[in-house]
């Protein structure tokens, strides 16, 4: 693996197609951060994120099909919650993951690539936030770097970052059938970037 280049390095050598199944991933994944948030704070509607996240899917390999980015965009801000309104830690995730969708759509629009590749680091950076919540240590600096490096959180967070760039990497023609299996995957798996899950019993 070492004699790959690094990983942000191999994202951005990725087509602009390509770019978009990594960013419509991990806002998949970061979804039910947003859903459980919802219900139990009853705010918001998961529902707009999801239609979302459908459509995008189905561009990526129905390249008739399109977005009207700006209305999408206008009902992602609309349920956009504000941390100042709520005493629960999880309306940080659920705001990243609202964030994200409207980071993709804009970068989707404006055609700025980098717009679509921060999305990796906005979803790492939920995780270290998460992290950071929930340590009962005292921590400074780097030492609080260090211990959120090397949380089984954040290194499930990039192993599954560097299995998708890799499957992407190997799927060059980004089949309808790779696509869809892709993402039944991310869904039916229903776990979330910080380890939310979802999932019916």
């Amino acid at each position: 693996m070492s004699s790959k280049p690094g990983f942000f390095k191999r994202l951005k050598a990725l087509s602009l197609p390509q770019k978009q199944l990594f960013a419509v991933a991990l806002c998949q994944r970061m979804y039910p951060n947003y859903q459980l948030f919802s219900e139990v704070c009853e705010y918001g509607d998961p529902k707009v994120l999801d239609t979302v996240l459908n459509l995008l899917w189905q561009s990526l390999y129905d390249r008739k099909l399109k977005l009207n980015l700006e209305l999408h965009t206008n009902k992602l801000e609309e349920v956009i919650p504000e941390p100042e309104n709520f005493d629960v830690y999880g309306v940080y995730p659920a705001m990243d993951a609202v964030v994200a969708l409207i980071s993709l759509l804009s970068g989707i629009e404006s055609k700025i690539e980098e717009d679509i590749t921060n999305i990796s680091k906005l979803s790492s950076a939920t995780v270290a936030n998460y992290i950071e919540a929930i340590i009962d240590v005292e921590l400074e600096d780097e030492a609080l770097d260090d211990f959120v490096f090397a949380h089984e959180a954040m290194v499930a967070e990039r192993e599954l970052q560097g299995t998708l760039l890799e499957l992407i990497e190997d799927n060059p023609d980004m089949s309808a059938d790779f696509i869809k299996a892709l993402r039944k995957e991310l869904v039916s798996s229903g776990v979330s970037n910080i380890g939310i899950s979802l999932q019916e019993s």
